[in-house]
């Protein structure tokens, strides 16, 4: 199955939109395990293990484990993704952007070492640092696109004056990723939702392609405000049902990440983590029926 395929499976077998990001932090484990490091596998599997069908993809974020030498437990939780929810695609927040023989390399760490799904990059350098990545063949990469942050606008939110309409450089890039870029259908765009005017624009110059949206929850994101801009689909009510038939035409991958990891402080961790994100993962699906 290619990434996208992996995504609309997930999204109808799961019945969610919510993306658990699994950024370790040693610091705020709770009980035996605060403050080792050692033990990002057992805290990161625990939170998979609870939450596996709720999801509609996970994201670990690869600083978290490389600032502590635990590449090796990325690999192992990698591994056990895998195996316990295979069905659940892995987006790679790695945020790569380099160039030629550098990006072949990362491309091969991403896909190869770790055996992700699709990865998130920055096409600060234009397509030479997308290329390599669209040369794995049913792999996804989220392009980033306008994110979350309040200095995202010094770069994102700027007019092109040399280019038809003076794009701003988040419109430019939503177009070339819909457009030129996306030779194989591989590509995604990562728009933060604190911006959800923001999202809606990028949704219109990119109707089909898959947004992953960072900033729910801790962030300040609002949910519904976030499916309304970005969401695309039907939904058809059957009153002889329990559930309704949904289908998606334009899919969002909304991540959350401390709001569900540190949901507790105390043993019963994962357990707290499967409440937040169910309530996560209803309140956005809830958010459909308010469009």
């Amino acid at each position: 199955m290619t990434f996208l395929d992996m995504l609309s499976a997930a999204e109808r077998q799961n019945n969610s939109m919510l993306c658990v990001g699994l950024d370790p932090e040693p610091a705020r484990f709770p009980g035996k395990l605060k403050n080792d490091a050692s033990k990002i596998y057992d805290f990161c599997a625990a939170i998979v293990d609870a939450t596996a069908d709720l999801v509609i993809a996970f994201k670990p974020q690869i600083a978290y484990f490389a600032a502590h030498r635990a590449e090796d437990q990325l690999e192992r939780l990698m591994a056990h993704l895998r195996s316990i929810a295979p069905q659940v695609p892995v987006i790679l927040d790695a945020k790569r952007g380099d160039i030629g023989s550098t990006a072949e390399q990362y491309a091969k760490e991403a896909f190869e070492r770790y055996g992700a799904d699709a990865v998130t990059l920055s096409p600060f350098m234009g397509f030479d640092s997308v290329a390599p990545y669209l040369k794995y063949e049913g792999k996804g990469a989220f392009l980033l696109c306008r994110t979350s942050n309040p200095g995202g606008d010094d770069l994102q939110n700027q007019r092109l004056a040399g280019l038809p309409g003076e794009p701003l450089l988040y419109e430019h890039i939503a177009a070339l990723a819909n457009g030129p870029w996306n030779v194989n259908g591989q590509l995604g765009l990562v728009v933060g939702a604190t911006y959800p005017a923001e999202i809606e624009r990028v949704r219109a110059l990119a109707p089909t392609l898959p947004l992953l949206i960072p900033g729910v929850g801790a962030q300040g994101g609002d949910a519904a405000a976030t499916v309304k801009a970005g969401w695309r689909g039907t939904i058809e009510t059957n009153r002889n049902t329990v559930t309704d038939a949904v289908t998606t035409t334009s899919p969002i991958v909304v991540n959350s990440s401390r709001a569900i990891l540190y949901a507790s402080a105390a043993d019963d961790f994962a357990n707290s983590a499967r409440q937040a994100a169910l309530q996560a993962r209803n309140a956005l699906q809830a958010a459909r029926y308010l469009g």
